[in-house]
């Protein structure tokens, strides 16, 4: 018996009753199967916080056909790399052209084979596994082994789309390490290497949530991405992130806050609206980690929510 949580999710989307059934009683053994006659509920479901490992898209369907479908899935960062392949009766060669041209992964004509259909999914979800794993070697920082740079601004374009959508907050935390400059003096960089990967794990091991994100930002500072996230719980996050670090009890002699390795937090918070972006709240973030270090180090503030 599968487990539906380790499933795959393959996201059908026709408007013909009769295949949706076809397809889903196919598959519904090896995956989890979801349907939709529609364009904007498929464009719901890619962009929902369980989105589908892959989806099969008919072209000609009311108010929204498959091309555009396609089209907007491939322009936005969230869905991009989702595999679509189109199951369609337009069986013309200009047909399948325009389809991969817009970013299909395949193109099935019917009246289709089911056996050739389960394969290719195989097929394509293998791809895909392999794709996943070489991107998330490569959003990785080597030293600490948490995210890197690149990964972060990737996931914050992704939730700062998603949380405008959904009307939910979105809260950052920029960290720093105290005096870090006199701790590499004191103690040699190779310890200074180890220290920033103790600190990285202990960020990390914080987070609860699988969508919240901890990243190295450069150095000595870190930063996380806590969507869905009200400044109240992302103030108490950054705390428990503080008093963490504290818990770990890396000596630092050269410090001149604590006998110990500690940190400054910075916090802000905001409901994303057209006419702001993310990096009105990475600068308040910044500004907050600041006042932070203004403010004796080894604290946290928050900057006022965003409204």
């Amino acid at each position: 018996m599968h487990n539906i949580e380790h499933k795959p999710i393959v996201l059908i989307v026709d408007d013909i009753p009769t295949n949706l059934k076809i397809l889903g009683t196919a598959l519904k053994n090896d995956y989890h199967v979801k349907v939709t006659t529609t364009g904007e509920e498929a464009l719901l479901i890619a962009t929902s916080k369980n989105p589908p490992s892959i989806i099969l898209l008919d072209i000609m369907m009311p108010e929204m056909d498959g091309y555009e479908i396609c089209r907007r899935l491939k322009e936005a960062p969230e869905t991009r790399d989702i595999p679509v392949i189109f199951i369609t009766a337009m069986n013309e060669e200009k047909d399948e052209e325009l389809g991969l041209t817009l970013g299909a992964i395949d193109y099935i004509t019917k009246p289709f084979s089911i056996p050739i259909v389960k394969a290719r999914i195989k097929n394509h979800l293998e791809l895909k596994r392999y794709r996943d794993i070489l991107k998330e070697n490569c959003m990785i920082d080597g030293l600490t082994q948490i995210a890197n740079r690149r990964r972060f601004d990737e996931a914050s374009e992704v939730e700062w789309n998603r949380q405008k959508r959904h009307n939910e907050p979105l809260s950052m935390l920029m960290i720093d390490i105290d005096f870090f400059k006199n701790y590499n003096d004191t103690y040699g960089h190779l310890q200074g290497d180890e220290c920033l990967k103790q600190v990285a794990q202990t960020i990390k091991k914080q987070l609860k949530r699988p969508a919240d994100l901890a990243a190295r930002w450069g150095g000595e500072e870190f930063a996380c991405i806590l969507p869905e996230t009200d400044s109240i719980a992302a103030s108490h996050i950054a705390e428990d992130i503080r008093k963490a670090i504290m818990d770990v009890a890396l000596p630092h002699e050269d410090s001149l806050v604590e006998s110990v390795v500690t940190v400054s937090v910075g916090v802000a918070t905001a409901k994303p609206l057209d006419d702001t972006d993310f990096q009105a709240l990475l600068k308040k973030a910044d500004d907050a980690l600041y006042k932070a270090k203004q403010n004796g180090r080894n604290k946290v503030v928050h900057i006022e929510q965003i409204e």
